[in-house]
């Protein structure tokens, strides 16, 4: 358990919602695989740990491939099929697809999320912070946002129902981790669009490392639901560990020290600091007294990214296969852990499947709020019962859509897919090539062998294929179009 606690709310639980970006699946000392790895006794996160030992550890959790699909998923409850902003965002109806020797890119919704109706290209939706502050929370976040391109209602985060918002503006990344560079702004005390990350002005020119300076602001804003005897929703969204990759100083030595490349090091550094700051909130709450009325979950908005970490890259997940960018597990396989009191149990672990938009319902049902009505369909399934280790289909189907270009790629990296996951049982289709794949993860984590051509599996491939079709048919999903002959890209069934 965290603490003794004095109830602040008693009828409603604190939310703390910590988010990481672009961590991956084994950026951890907490395994999250029946194997421990090597890249776990590579990584230090002893508040990791410490958060494990107390709540629930799923080992089958998801998100989207990059960042943006996934931080509307979750705001939402859509699934990026629906919500159809399935690749990041920054300008005003600008897509940020590179281009493609085969493939054309458009008519996905690029700029972002909307709480006002009839903003092109956006996705008409009522967020979770604006039903939890309805409830009686107050809501905050601090950090990245990336909800909405520049210009657009949804790139400041107090136009989707936040209370308070500490650094979140259109931009997915920052354009300098350190106070001695005003965290990417070019004057002490200035905003400068896109990469200059907002409202920390008090720490420009200061040697306070972002992901400190955030952890920082984070406190602040619970002090103050604490003063106001108000249940507080903080989304703790860090930049970290998000390219480009330097050093938080504070743990640096240590992997050099261990023979880590400058470049990994530097990551490893990112990884500690982040985890520092978890550990740091969670000393807060004992200490306030809060911690046995505030629910913690940890989680990531997509896979570990690969492509311009050096060395071997395809290793970086291991055993996964891919990185940011892909539908492969590495991709879109993350670190989930939650701490409910008095609800999960200690150090116990659970391999349900559960993918980004289940936390909005989850969190609504967290907060008691029974009756609700937003515009947009909510895709995602409430886990509570599988917290509360009663039993949750095993065999829903998850959906994964990425109809475009990423522009950093590999041969299993930013490539134009869809997939399904069902039981245990993955089927992956490529756009450009019309590639089918399927894998069985349970025997084949890696996803190494392709049952496609396999006769014992091929009823099974065509299920998989006819489910997806279907879902991507059902919603008027978004795909490319050939450049060749102007044609849309297929379903995965066509022709099967």
């Amino acid at each position: 358990m965290l603490g003794t606690a004095t109830l602040i709310a008693k009828e409603k639980p604190n939310i703390l919602v910590f988010l990481v970006d672009d961590m991956g699946w084994q950026d951890t000392s907490v395994p999250f695989w029946s194997e421990r790895t090597s890249l776990n006794d590579t990584y230090n996160t002893p508040n990791m740990e410490r958060l494990a030992a107390i709540g629930t550890k799923f080992t089958q959790a998801y998100a989207c491939p990059v960042s943006s699909p996934s931080r509307i998923s979750l705001m939402t409850g859509a699934n990026v099929v629906q919500h159809k902003v399935s690749n990041w965002t920054l300008n005003k109806d600008q897509a940020t697809d590179s281009p493609s020797e085969y493939l054309t890119f458009g008519g996905w919704n690029n700029n972002g999320m909307s709480s006002e109706p009839g903003i092109p290209s956006t996705f008409y939706s009522k967020a979770l912070p604006a039903l939890l502050s309805e409830n009686g929370y107050l809501t905050g976040i601090i950090g990245k946002a990336h909800f909405g391109a520049i210009d657009t209602p949804a790139a400041d985060p107090l136009n989707i129902g936040f209370d308070y918002n500490i650094a979140g503006h259109a931009a997915g990344a920052m354009g300098s981790y350190f106070g001695e560079q005003n965290y990417g702004n070019k004057e002490a005390g200035t905003w400068d669009k896109p990469w200059g990350v907002p409202s920390l002005e008090s720490y420009h020119g200061s040697n306070v490392f972002l992901t400190e300076a955030l952890t920082l602001e984070g406190c602040k804003f619970m002090e103050k639901a604490v003063s106001d005897k108000k249940p507080f929703f903080l989304y703790m969204s860090h930049y970290a560990v998000h390219a480009p990759f330097v050093e938080d100083i504070r743990f640096y030595q240590r992997y050099i020290d261990m023979g880590l490349t400058e470049k990994e090091a530097q990551y490893a550094s990112l990884i500690e600091g982040m985890d520092k700051s978890l550990g740091d909130l969670m000393d807060w709450v004992i200490d306030k007294g809060i911690a046995e009325n505030t629910i913690i979950i940890f989680m990531s908005d997509n896979g570990g990214y690969t492509v311009g970490r050096g060395g071997e890259a395809a290793q970086r997940n291991y055993p996964l296969r891919g990185g940011k960018g892909s539908c492969f597990e590495g991709g879109v396989r993350e670190p989930l852990i939650v701490y409910w009191p008095n609800v999960t149990k200690p150090q116990t672990e659970n391999s349900t499947p559960v993918i980004i938009e289940d936390f909005f319902p989850t969190i609504i049902e967290m907060a008691g709020i029974s009756q609700y009505t937003v515009p947009q369909k909510v895709d995602g399934v409430s886990f509570v019962s599988a917290l509360k280790e009663e039993n949750m289909d095993m065999e829903r189907p998850l959906y994964f859509h990425y109809p475009n270009n990423w522009g950093e790629r590999r041969e299993d990296v930013g490539i134009p897919q869809s997939a399904i996951r069902k039981g245990d049982w993955k089927f992956i289709y490529s756009h450009e090539t019309g590639k089918r794949e399927l894998f069985n993860l349970k025997n084949d984590i890696s996803e190494k062998y392709n049952l496609i051509n396999n006769d014992q599996y091929q009823q099974k491939a065509k299920e998989l294929a006819k489910i997806l079709s279907n879902y991507l048919r059902s919603n008027n999903a978004t795909m490319p179009y050939y450049k060749d002959n102007g044609e849309k890209v297929p379903y995965p069934d066509y022709n099967n």
